[in-house]
């Protein structure tokens, strides 16, 4: 699964822009064979009194935290691919707003500890996994 916490400061996404980038993200993961529901977004407004970068408020500020826990880069070159495949999804989201102050990062978790509706997700690239994405919904294997 990967989630993606998106925080920013009000004004920085319309409804219909965060609906657009969730989508955006999922249909990236989708495109790699992940079920598409293995995909969670969610949006917090944040104050600028309460974003600070550097110590100072930050007027117009997104932090993005994503965890990724379906899949694992295993090595440092496939680390940056995936860095760089991130910045080439937020950035039409992101760079049309002057003086935006935006970042990321991942974390990639153990699979071992995650399930979604109580079943432990198949293994990667199985025929159940596929069956998952296939359907878009988690069931019995």
């Amino acid at each position: 699964m990967p989630l993606w916490t998106i925080h920013h400061t009000p004004g920085t996404f319309t409804d219909a822009e965060k609906h657009r980038l969730a989508s955006h993200i999922a249909d990236h993961y989708e495109e790699v064979g992940l079920p598409r529901f293995y995909v969670v977004t969610l949006f917090h407004e944040t104050r600028p009194e309460d974003f600070y970068v550097g110590g100072e408020p930050a007027p117009a500020g997104v932090r993005i935290t994503i965890d990724h826990i379906a899949r694992r880069n295993p090595d440092q070159q496939s680390r940056r691919r995936t860095a760089q495949w991130i910045r080439g999804m937020l950035q039409p989201h992101l760079e049309r707003s002057a003086g935006l102050h935006w970042e990321f990062h991942v974390d990639e978790t153990s699979d071992d500890l995650w399930m979604i509706n109580g079943l432990v997700p198949p293994p990667a690239g199985s025929d159940a996994e596929k069956l998952w994405a296939e359907n878009n919904l988690a069931s019995l294997y």
